[in-house]
């Protein structure tokens, strides 16, 4: 008989048990890895990219996990680390390459061209060269509340930016969106 999945509680009390530690941080993988990565990708675009920063982001959660205070959910704090990370690697990525950020967001663009799947025609594409072509708090914000379907209250405690303004960033982000689908 299978045991019942652990819940967040639980596995953070067998974490801080060094005879179960790995055990609750391997389960905790296993509980948000998909979410995070895709999370990830569509910030990153590229596979590759996600998975690199999806591992950066798993060492940080492991550094870090133990002086958790369970302020928030944990998949919150996950997410936070994340995103974070996203942006970090971005970050780097632009300054790798030394050209505009307007010229990187045309190498995000590029890069969802480049999918052995893309087909202009179809909706699904044009909705992911949208969403490369919002700066980058926008497309995030986007992201979290179109494809993760977060709610305002926890994206404003990953982002720790007010619900006010992460409303605004999304109408903005929206309208941007259909814009383009629009016009192009």
């Amino acid at each position: 008989m299978m045991d019942a999945p652990l819940n967040d509680t639980q596995l953070l009390e067998q974490f801080n048990i060094a005879s179960t530690k790995e055990r609750a941080f391997t389960a905790i993988l296993k509980k948000y890895q998909e979410k995070l990565y895709w999370h990830i990708r569509r910030m990153v675009v590229e596979h590759e990219d996600a998975n690199d920063v999806l591992q950066n982001m798993f060492v940080k959660a492991w550094k870090g996990l133990e002086n958790f205070r369970a302020d928030s959910q944990l998949y919150t704090w996950l997410y936070r680390i994340a995103t974070n990370e996203c942006l970090t690697f971005l970050e780097q990525k632009k300054k790798r390459t030394t050209v505009s950020m307007s010229d990187n967001d045309s190498g995000l663009a590029n890069s969802v061209k480049a999918d052995n799947g893309f087909d202009s025609n179809k909706l699904e594409w044009k909705l992911q060269l949208a969403v490369q072509h919002l700066p980058e708090k926008q497309k995030l914000v986007f992201n979290l509340r179109y494809f993760d379907e977060m709610p305002y209250a926890e994206m404003s405690e990953v982002l720790e930016t007010s619900e006010g303004s992460l409303k605004a960033s999304y109408h903005h982000a929206v309208k941007k969106i259909e814009d383009y689908i629009l016009n192009n």
